[in-house]
């Protein structure tokens, strides 16, 4: 075998190599983000089914606001749908108006010392509260491994393998502005 030969043989193992790794790198990318948006999943379907029972607990309570309760009832139900059909832009809207109904509801609690001391509704509170926070936690993983997907799907080279198999970009799940800005507690407690 001569050396042009020898060498055209070893740049043609070599690019083969570098094909099945970035191959690889982009299906276990691809898998991470798939596996992280499982875990949201979970999360919404465990706070999903937390929230009726909360709603129920503050309905004991006459006077408890009901538009306060029907914005997280008809939240619930936006991020169950955008869940569901795995609308990742309208699940960011969703869930912004999901945390700041369940702020308002928390922050409207205070007013009601007979609610804040039911036990029922502080070990709701707790286990929502716990939830949100494993949820804030998941969708930085989620964003993290849509991130890395993202770049690699648009980086040369590794573009190549990701158009000829189909690898495709996934949205972020990015939230609303007013889920970003800073509560107003003022306006909780006055209303």
């Amino acid at each position: 075998m001569s050396i042009a030969a020898a060498v055209i043989l070893a740049l043609a193992v070599l690019a083969a190599l570098w094909a099945v790794m970035a191959y690889n790198g982009l299906v276990q990318i691809k898998n991470n983000v798939g596996k992280a948006w499982a875990n949201i999943d979970v999360i919404l379907k465990q706070r999903h089914d937390e929230l009726p029972k909360l709603v129920e607990v503050c309905r004991q309570y006459k006077q408890f606001e009901q538009e306060t309760l029907e914005r997280v009832i008809a939240a619930r139900a936006q991020v169950a749908s955008a869940r569901e059909n795995r609308d990742i832009p309208a699940l960011g809207t969703a869930e912004g108006a999901l945390h700041a109904g369940l702020g308002r509801i928390f922050a409207v609690a205070e007013a009601y010392p007979e609610l804040r001391s039911n036990e029922q509704f502080m070990q709701l509170q707790a286990a929502i509260t716990a939830l949100e926070n494993a949820l804030a936690d998941r969708r930085e993983f989620y964003n993290e491994s849509v991130n890395l997907l993202n770049v690699r799907v648009e980086q040369f080279p590794d573009a190549i393998i990701a158009r000829r198999f189909g690898f495709k970009q996934h949205a972020l799940l990015e939230f609303s502005e007013e889920e970003k800005t800073d509560v107003n507690l003022k306006a909780l407690f006055d209303a």
